[in-house]
């Protein structure tokens, strides 16, 4: 079962490695613009490091579901 740390180090690891897909000069035009273009939604990490303080403090009554992100990517 993945933790919400692992999935929040998951998803910000994700945007840095699209990051540097799309700035890397040495692959095909049409996969950095395909990495830019995932990019121009794609949740920061202070971004999705808040969703998960907001989860966090949710009433576990109304979040039955549990936190998704964490507020930290350590375990």
């Amino acid at each position: 079962m993945t933790m919400p740390n692992e999935r929040t180090r998951a998803v910000i690891q994700t945007g840095e490695f699209l990051l540097e897909l799309a700035r890397d000069a040495s692959l095909p035009e049409r996969i950095r613009q395909d990495a830019k273009f995932l990019l121009r939604h794609y949740p920061s990490p202070d971004q999705v490091l808040l969703a998960g303080r907001i989860e966090e403090e949710l009433d576990p009554v109304v979040s039955s579901m549990g936190p998704v992100f964490s507020s930290t990517t350590e375990s």
